[in-house]
């Protein structure tokens, strides 16, 4: 692929997407012809929805995940794992910082690692159809939950397949590294949902070419911010020729040259051409939001999120 030399470079990134052709045939169990709860009128028919890493920052119950939907006017999620095992009664995990752990903190953690473990492989599901339950019950579909599959035993795994399955997802979410793809493969198989595995900026073109490889159910959770960051160049050509093996989109706006994450508008991500192009072409995978820029002082996630919905909207006028 051809990097960005000259300093028009958001006009590169737009036109160096228009040239790309889709190369592959779809599977029968992506771009399903209408999903539920699709009310986006908005948005031209394009599923826009939000990650709930979103709201990190905030109160972050299921109950308080459906207010700020429910305010944002969303009605497609990314659900992240620990409100979802939270609601089912999962040990508390401890408190996480970052840097070199103690022994006593690696202590701590090793100890939650074996409760979690033996919880996961013994709960009912019973919670989970009742938190299915209570977002459909507001109009809001769990399209994708990510749990960390990729840290998991084996029983865990099938555990979290069998959450996804209860809670009506398309697929799991995880980080894409190559034994980690090699690993988890036979589980999507076994389980005939989808992994969507996520990149950062170490990516390139062809990173997600041996997970295709491995197993039809193996898709991209393309999140096009760190890709546009990591390679200077557009997502509008892989996004074409890989449209019908995403599980969706993260959607953020990064500068190039591993630029920083930026308000919507100010970077050099073409979000906007990316959602065209998903309305033109019909595609049916989630365009998700995930607000990582900084939050301007008086300002919260929901507000800033809502500032992208508002992006969206006006993207697809």
């Amino acid at each position: 692929m051809e990097t960005i030399k000259s300093n028009d470079r958001r006009k590169f990134i737009i036109n160096s997407g228009l040239t790309a052709a889709s190369l592959l045939l779809p599977l029968p169990f992506v771009n399903s012809a209408t999903l539920p709860f699709s009310k986006n009128k908005d948005f031209k028919g394009v599923n826009v929805g939000v990650i709930t890493y979103s709201f990190r920052s905030m109160p972050g119950t299921a109950e308080d995940l459906i207010g700020y939907l429910k305010k944002l006017g969303l009605n497609h999620v990314e659900l992240m794992g620990d409100p979802v095992e939270e609601f089912a009664g999962a040990p508390t995990r401890p408190p996480w910082k970052r840097g070199e752990q103690t022994d006593e903190e690696k202590a701590v953690f090793k100890k939650y690692g074996e409760e979690i473990k033996k919880w996961r492989t013994a709960v009912s599901m019973d919670k989970f159809k009742q938190l299915k339950k209570m977002f459909n019950g507001e109009g809001i579909n769990i399209d994708i939950v990510k749990l960390p599959i990729d840290r998991m035993s084996p029983e865990e795994i099938d555990y979290s397949f069998k959450v996804a399955k209860v809670l009506g997802a398309r697929g799991i979410t995880v980080e894409r590294k190559d034994d980690t793809i090699e690993n988890l493969s036979p589980y999507a198989d076994k389980f005939k949902n989808r992994i969507g595995y996520h990149n950062h900026a170490e990516v390139n073109f062809n990173s997600w070419d041996e997970a295709l490889k491995r197993s039809p159910y193996n898709a991209l959770n393309l999140d096009i911010g760190h890709y546009v960051a990591g390679t200077n160049e557009s997502p509008i050509p892989l996004i074409e020729k890989y449209h019908d093996k995403i599980l969706n989109l993260h959607m953020k706006d990064r500068k190039l040259n591993n630029g920083d994450n930026v308000l919507w508008g100010e970077g050099d991500t073409p979000i906007k051409e990316v959602l065209q192009l998903m309305r033109d072409k019909k595609y049916k995978f989630m365009a998700t939001i995930e607000q990582e820029y900084p939050i301007p002082e008086g300002s919260d996630a929901v507000k800033e999120v809502g500032k992208c919905v508002d992006f969206c909207r006006d993207a697809l006028a």
